[in-house]
């Protein structure tokens, strides 16, 4: 997909960080646009700032951890506009805890919205991307989603399933030749409020972490700004990236996993300051 303009894009978490800024950049393109957000002041705010663009724009309060209602969002989207040829799968949560610390319910919360969220809106909207005959699927994994870290588990989980189901489908849509491919994106540190929202378990402290710490150190590795992250993001759409990273940390990362795949984790300790216990 070379050109945006006259396009129909679906975004999820459209209401701030990344969501925001390819909601913005697309529009600026000449693309008609269904944006979606739990966050409806956000949404709003986002519709908001693409108004003088002149393109089409819907909003719609969506969780996207309810498979109905993203089924329903798809099949409204497709009646309103006649046609959707991209959908980001953007929206998703942290959190931060030991394995042992959490509670089935969080590790079932964070998978239903970063994992089945993504599945969700891939599955819905997958036939109507085949329908305009030039469709994109973009899944935003992270750079969680190459490497693991302590207290990240759930998070990791979720990312890696991301990566793993968007790599897969990408083969199968190349095998069909449906006209329609798939892109997973590996954010590092971006400047988007996901390190305040996250959900921080005192389980940590058995890891010598403060939570409130642990949250304004989160912030303090956020350098790349989200609207350097969307950019890098369509310019991937246009080239047709299997896999994209963002960020010099998620390159340097991707690259230390390459080269020792199995000792990439003493490095992370190394650079973390933490010691092994004798």
């Amino acid at each position: 997909m070379k050109n945006f303009n006259a396009k129909v894009a679906a975004i999820t978490g459209a209401g701030s960080g990344i969501g925001q800024q390819l909601a913005i950049l697309l529009a600026k393109a000449g693309t008609n646009l269904a944006l979606s957000d739990r966050n409806t002041e956000g949404l709003a705010q986002t519709a908001d700032l693409i108004k003088t663009t002149g393109v089409k724009v819907t909003q719609t309060a969506l969780d996207v951890s309810d498979c109905a209602a993203v089924e329903k969002w798809a099949a409204d989207t497709q009646a309103e506009f006649g046609q959707i040829n991209m959908i980001f799968n953007n929206a998703g949560v942290a959190l931060a805890s030991t394995v042992e610390g959490m509670s089935y319910d969080e590790i079932e919360w964070i998978m239903n919205i970063n994992f089945w969220g993504v599945v969700y809106g891939t599955k819905a909207f997958l036939p109507y991307l085949k329908q305009s005959g030039e469709g994109h699927i973009i899944n935003i994994s992270s750079l969680f989603g190459l490497t693991a870290q302590p207290t990240q588990s759930a998070y990791n989980a979720t990312k890696f399933a991301v990566r793993g189901f968007t790599e897969s489908l990408r083969q199968e849509l190349d095998m069909e030749n449906a006209g329609v491919s798939a892109t997973c994106v590996h954010p590092g540190g971006i400047q988007t409020n996901i390190a305040n929202s996250a959900r921080m378990s005192d389980s940590i402290r058995s890891l010598g972490m403060n939570p409130t710490k642990a949250s304004k150190a989160f912030n303090k590795v956020l350098k790349t700004p989200p609207e350097v992250a969307a950019q890098v993001i369509l310019d991937a759409v246009r080239q047709d990236k299997r896999r994209v990273l963002i960020g010099n940390d998620a390159k340097i990362i991707d690259l230390i996993q390459r080269i020792a795949p199995t000792h990439y984790a003493k490095a992370i300790d190394i650079l973390s300051g933490k010691k092994k216990r004798k």
